[in-house]
């Protein structure tokens, strides 16, 4: 439908919520987010009162004098994110809105501010310094890469290992479910991936409705969670030093899913917790795209493929945070590799050294079953990552 100047048009139910910078536009309807400076906000609240956008145009020019105003576009814009209901009192059709419930209602928000209140979060900021000191007086602690070879059976330290990890990622998002319930918001778990890691993933688009403040402990939920998680870890392994071997190796192995965890949290070029929460201390929120343009600017003597222009936003007074989550991006990248490195390209070699061999043995041998059973579970977790992957691609196409 064609827009003109001369064109009237009326916005679909919203709430305006003021940020640190701007101001966070939610669509009733659909529950989307959308972040818009204050001349957006002004030719909104005057196409509620009925103007005609060539009048909305000319009174905007006289407020924002700086500002290029431009009607037609931005009338254009809300189109293409469905903001508008009516245009010249013809209602526009909508795409069929998803009926999808939340999964996470049951979580009581009581429950949410027994584990995330001011008192609490005191408590797991401690228990966070307290781990840092325990690591500092007792280094041996640290993981080691052996850590994951409980047993001698290989198949038998998959499954520990993974049944550990799903048991710790399912409790640091119900961190954040916990966080995100104790201010009574909706929230739901999905399956989702990093690099090269499947992951549980906590939908946290309804902390919008919140002022900034308030949003940091949500993100924070997680990471709370895993530091109570190993505190117990590294208290267990000093009270039985010398006790049974076996409580030692999976306290030891639990001490190194969890610190690794939180480290690859630090590398925040794959959007973890502290990519959001640097976001939101900042204000500034399209960070990792506008990074992305500005690391192709400068390194534009490789003539990389260019990115879509319109994913790049940078409001004023946002280039400085740009650039410092630009090095904090290439950092994200050193720690992945000298992870990589130390931990895991060694523990897949030392895999390999003792498998492979198992394979050239006879069916009713233990190495055959062990080499095979180890196989199959690497099939089921690349399984996991090509859902993943696939899931994300078809989003992405839509």
């Amino acid at each position: 439908m064609n827009i003109t100047l001369h064109s009237r048009i009326s916005i679909v139910p919203i709430d305006i919520h003021k940020d640190k910078k701007h101001y966070i536009v939610e669509d009733k309807l659909t529950g989307e987010f959308y972040e818009m400076p204050e001349i957006c906000i002004e030719a909104i609240n005057r196409i509620n009162q009925g103007f005609r956008l060539g009048e909305i145009e000319t009174t905007l020019m006289g407020k924002f004098p700086k500002e290029e105003v431009n009607l037609i576009d931005f009338a254009n814009q809300l189109f293409e994110m469905e903001l508008i209901d009516q245009i010249d009192g013809v209602r526009i059709e909508k795409k069929q809105i998803s009926n999808e419930q939340s999964e996470m209602l049951w979580v009581s928000p009581k429950l949410g501010k027994f584990f995330f209140n001011k008192f609490t979060v005191q408590i797991y900021s401690v228990i966070f310094v307290l781990n840092i000191a325990i690591f500092i007086v007792n280094p041996s602690l640290f993981p080691r890469r052996d850590d994951i070879f409980v047993f001698d059976i290989m198949f038998v330290n998959v499954i520990v290992w993974m049944s550990f990890s799903f048991l710790f990622v399912l409790i640091h998002e119900f961190g954040h479910v916990l966080a995100i319930r104790a201010h009574n918001l909706p929230t739901k778990m999905e399956i989702g991936h990093r690099m090269f890691f499947v992951v549980l993933l906590t939908d946290m688009s309804a902390i919008w409705k919140l002022p900034p403040k308030d949003r940091n402990i949500l993100f924070l939920g997680g990471l709370y969670f895993d530091s109570v998680l190993l505190f117990i870890a590294l208290i267990v392994q000093l009270f039985f030093s010398n006790g049974p071997f076996l409580i030692v190796g999976l306290m030891q192995l639990a001490t190194f899913d969890i610190v690794l965890r939180m480290i690859f949290q630090c590398c925040i070029y794959m959007k973890t917790d502290l990519y959001f929460l640097f976001e939101n201390v900042s204000g500034c929120y399209n960070l990792m795209e506008n990074a992305k343009h500005a690391i192709r600017k400068q390194l534009s003597f490789l003539k990389l493929k260019p990115m879509d222009e319109e994913d790049e936003v940078v409001f004023a007074g946002e280039k400085m945070a740009v650039n410092t989550y630009t090095i904090f991006y290439f950092l994200g990248f050193m720690v992945t590799i000298v992870l990589y490195f130390m931990y895991f390209i060694p523990q897949m070699i030392q895999v390999g050294i003792k498998l492979l061999p198992g394979f050239v043995q006879p069916p009713t041998s233990l190495l055959f079953w062990d080499a095979l059973v180890f196989s199959l579970q690497v099939g089921i977790f690349i399984s996991f990552l090509l859902y993943s992957w696939r899931k994300k691609y078809l989003l992405n196409k839509m």
